[in-house]
């Protein structure tokens, strides 16, 4: 080839050492990328000229960065032109490259004469210059490299600014910057920066060279006198007077400074109308100096939702972050990402070898992941030119005129008075400096404040989870002003309900706390009762206050009522609740006592209920011991609470001069704890033999006292409870006796049992009934015995039931003699012996047939819980209850059975154990134990 002499002299020279004039490289380099080119456009076509591109680029990039610093260095591109001495190196240069080729001279285009034209004159540079960039960029763009093309117009623009046209430069400017900052380049952006500033000022965009400057102005990769001569800048323009008073420069304010935290006083963002309210904001400026700004205003936007008049504070605070600071997070500014958030080289190794023999022809290292750091990112990041940001302008605004922003954190607070009830969003941050205006656009996350007005509200709750009836116990009464103003002499009017009292004391006070449930003063309470209303007088209270005091209620206990729930007012509306399951299992019986209140804030009146729930729920139970009668009163308490019985006492209601009622219960108080009952047992004695029917009415009262804690006052409640068939007709004796010739009973031996039963009292009116029969002589009436032993410790041999004819007087006797078998050793309890009335069956048949056949037929059997299932009212017909039992009976009438009431019957040997010792020849010893 014909460069190669000159290659090889070039090459000769610098491996020589011998020292050539400056440029004479540079020549020689372009000289040979064109030749290059030259010599591959001859023999190639068009078509694989283009596929090529992608190899040869890098040639035309380095003859077009050679041919730059050529003309840099013969003082073609500066803006006086070439100098003397520039003249001078240009001609050395020249004559250096020597005669032109023979081969090459005939050429129009070589590369030889376009050297030799471009050193010539500053026109026919820039024209050759600025051909050779623009095809560079053209063929990096063609083939994708987009980031080849910006370095290469970033040259040209440095070109076009030392040509004094800033216009062309600011497209290469803004597109190397854009690279720089998606790359995370921190000192090409602060370049680059610098020389966009530049181009900006030229032009006069002075909206766009202020926020460069500001960036510029911020960066900590300059000088602090750079950074303070950008900051001059702006303060400067700031300064002046400008055409237009009214024109406002807006710029984002991360460039500026930055929004870190806010916070609010009160903390929950809430005030009434009229409250004042305090903001406190902490912006750390970026500037290097002081800054002295004219205004920070937070625009705010202002709505008003649907009954936001009638939330309250209460409400507000429960849907309103605690605590009153927000933060915020940095606002991503235009600077590059640091090269630690990129992701990191991924390089191995690579070997290329010969298919044929695989011998190694190439090797070297490659990266894997080049396509994640040199990835496009043209629409990442807009031109950093005017960022568009609107500047609001409505009528709530809060602002902070002269304030002095230091280098770092500064803390500025806004105080403003509500006017009008609505929420208040803050939406803009702003800070002035004459015409130039720093916005930040939205602040986020979304930060508000509300404003309520709020109606008088009168709240009555009890102090205790829940009111006992018949104790004196605290409610407590809140009064809210709202908007309204309570005056000396405004009062609350009570209508009295005569099931519940409410106490008067002198030493009742009131506290008014401001909104903000700080207390502001004291007052003492006056409270006036009637006979139909009681007067609460208010102390004085401004707006937006509480009032709270404390009075006592006594709810006088009254006996549960059936039916509907009473709507009107100042009455006792009694009910039952279920209390929790997991503590009790009854109900308690619960009344309600609605009071009228009349407020001075308002001509209709307020409606309030108060539950008192019954502590006590007694029972009753009449007992007997032989002739003596007895009744047992249980006093349950159903509260939480620990209570004192005390002063119990039984009283007959009605003529009760024959009847004394002596209490047997030795303890005059009885501790009754929560869900545990206390026991009181009267006896009643007669003054004259035989004692009357009696079919009366009772009292019970008990007087608890206090204890601990609780302190009660409580008057006597009264229950009132019937008492009938109060006499005990019949007494039952069961005997058993060891068999002849031995002292004691064995086991597996028959044993006598002997029952007895006895008639104790003449003709009573509940002997009249269908049982009743008449002779001659006397009234006789059927009696059914049944034996059992539901313990197992027996076994009955022979009948266990049968039908007695019992004479209707006094002191009649009959006996029935059976055999038992002890089948355990021990101390045995005898078995049960029950009594029932034999009722005929309302048949025509029934005449004509013996009961005793019916009770030893298989046919009849007794229910074995008869006593216990059957009361004094009901009557069971045993036929009809067991007809199942036994097919062979059907259509045959069937006796029917009545149990005799509780009281009628005394067993007389309940409790009796006999002894029974195991015989000689068991191997195996079973003893019970009772």
């Amino acid at each position: 080839m014909s460069w190669t002499p000159c290659f090889l002299s070039m090459l000769s020279t610098l491996v020589l050492g011998v020292s050539v004039p400056p440029g004479a490289l540079d020549c020689w380099v372009f000289l040979s990328c064109l030749e290059v080119l030259q010599r591959i456009e001859g023999c190639c076509d068009r078509v694989q000229i283009d596929s090529n591109i992608a190899h040869t680029v890098g040639l035309w990039s380095y003859a077009t960065e050679k041919l730059k610093s050529l003309g840099y260095l013969c003082g073609l591109v500066s803006e006086k032109g070439p100098n003397s001495e520039d003249l001078n190196r240009t001609v050395d240069l020249l004559a250096g490259l020597g005669a032109e080729r023979p081969e090459t001279a005939n050429t129009a285009q070589s590369p030889y004469k376009k050297l030799k034209e471009a050193l010539s004159s500053v026109e026919a540079f820039e024209k050759h210059y600025l051909d050779l960039s623009h095809a560079t960029i053209e063929m990096y763009t063609s083939i994708g490299r987009i980031r080849s093309a910006k370095f290469v117009g970033k040259d040209l623009a440095e070109f076009y600014m030392r040509k004094k046209s800033p216009q062309k430069a600011e497209v290469y400017l803004q597109g190397a910057l854009k690279n720089y900052l998606a790359e995370g380049w921190a000192l090409p952006v602060t370049h680059t920066r610098k020389q966009l500033a530049e181009c900006q000022k030229r032009l006069g965009q002075i909206e766009n060279y202020l926020q460069t400057s500001s960036l510029l102005a911020s960066d900590c990769h300059l000088t602090e006198e750079e950074r303070e001569s950008f900051c001059r800048e702006i303060l400067s323009f700031a300064g002046r007077q400008t055409d237009s008073p009214g024109h406002k420069i807006v710029l984002p304010l991360h460039s500026f400074a930055h929004l870190r935290d806010l916070r609010f006083t009160p903390p929950n963002a809430v005030v009434h109308v009229g409250g004042v309210l305090s903001v406190e904001i902490t912006v750390c400026s970026q500037m290097p100096v002081p800054v002295q700004v004219e205004q920070i205003a937070i625009h705010v936007h202002f709505s008003i939702e649907k009954n936001n008049y009638r939330k309250t504070a209460e409400w507000l605070t429960k849907h309103r972050a605690a605590g009153g600071l927000v933060s915020f997070p940095t606002e991503a500014a235009p600077c590059p990402a640091p090269q630690s958030s990129l992701p990191a080289l991924e390089l191995c190794e690579m070997f290329e070898r010969s298919p044929s023999d695989n011998s190694l022809n190439t090797t070297g290292i490659i990266c894997k992941n080049v396509h994640m750091l040199l990835r496009r990112q043209e629409s990442g990041a807009a031109l950093e030119a005017s960022t568009g940001v609107a500047l609001e302008d409505g009528a709530h605004v809060l602002k902070c005129t002269s304030v002095t922003l230091e280098p770092g954190a500064n803390t500025i607070t806004f105080r403003t008075q509500a006017r009008e009830p609505g929420t208040y969003t803050l939406r803009q941050l702003c800070a002035s400096l004459g015409p130039v205006c720093f916005v930040l656009p939205h602040i986020h996350p979304p930060v508000q404040y509300d404003v309520y007005s709020q109606e008088p509200q009168l709240r009555v709750e009890p102090l205790a989870d829940s009111l006992l009836a018949g104790i004196p116990q605290k409610v407590k009464f809140t009064v809210t002003t709202g908007h309204y103003t309570v005056k000396n002499g405004d009062s609350l009017q009570l209508s009295n309900i005569e099931a519940m009292l409410i106490l008067c004391h002198a030493e009742n006070r009131a506290v008014i706390y401001s909104n903000t449930r700080e207390k502001a003063s004291d007052a003492a309470l006056r409270v006036q009762s009637s006979d139909k209303v009681t007067s609460i007088s208010l102390p004085a209270a401004p707006a937006y206050h509480m009032i709270e005091f404390e009075l006592e209620v006594l709810s006088l206990p009254s006996a549960p009522a059936a039916g509907g729930e009473s709507a009107v007012l100042g009455t006792t509306e009694p009910h039952w609740k279920h209390r929790d399951t997991q503590k009790a299992s009854h109900s308690m019986a619960t009344t309600d006592h609605r009071v009228s209140i009349d407020c001075p804030w308002s001509i209709y009146s307020t409606v309030i209920a108060l539950t008192f729930s019954m502590p006590f729920r007694t029972t009753h139970s009449l007992l007997s011991a032989g002739t003596r009668k007895y009744v047992q009163v249980c006093v349950q308490n159903l509260s939480e609470l620990d209570f004192h019985l005390s002063d119990s006492n039984l009283v007959a209601a009605g003529d009760s001069s024959d009847l004394r009622l002596v209490p047997l219960h030795t303890d005059s108080q009885q501790h009754v704890r929560s869900e545990q009952a206390a026991f009181f047992v009267w006896e009643l004695k007669w003054t004259r033999e035989p004692p009357p029917p009696l079919h009366g009415q009772f009292s019970v009262g008990f007087s608890p006292a206090s204890e601990q804690r609780l302190s009660v006052s409580l008057k006597p409640y009264t229950y009132e409870f019937q008492v009938d068939n109060f006499f005990t007709l019949y007494s039952v004796t069961a005997e058993i006796s060891p068999p002849p010739g031995a002292e004691l009973c064995k086991t597996g031996a028959l044993c006598s049992l002997e029952v007895t039963i006895t008639r104790l009292a003449d003709l009573l009116e509940v002997d009249k009934d269908e049982a009743l029969t008449e002779s001659a002589e006397y009234f006789s009436t059927k009696l059914m015995y049944e034996v059992v032993d539901n313990s197992s410790n027996w076994a009955v041999c022979g009948k266990s039931s049968g039908v007695v004819s019992m004479p209707v007087c006094a002191r009649a006797t009959h006996r029935v003699h059976m055999e038992v078998m002890p089948l355990f050793a021990g101390y045995l309890p005898l078995p049960d012996v029950r009594l029932f009335k034999y009722l005929p069956h309302h048949s025509a048949h029934s005449s004509q047939l013996d009961a005793d056949s019916w009770i030893e037929n298989d046919g009849l059997s007794v229910d074995k819980h008869v006593d216990e299932q059957l009361d004094s009212s009901s009557i069971r017909s045993r036929g009809s209850g067991h007809s199942a039992a036994s097919s062979e009976h059907k259509g045959l009438p069937m006796p029917r059975l009545q149990a005799l009431p509780p009281g009628q019957v005394f067993n007389c040997s309940a409790g009796t154990q006999v002894l029974v010792v195991p015989s000689k020849d068991d191997h195996v010893l079973e003893v019970s134990v009772t």
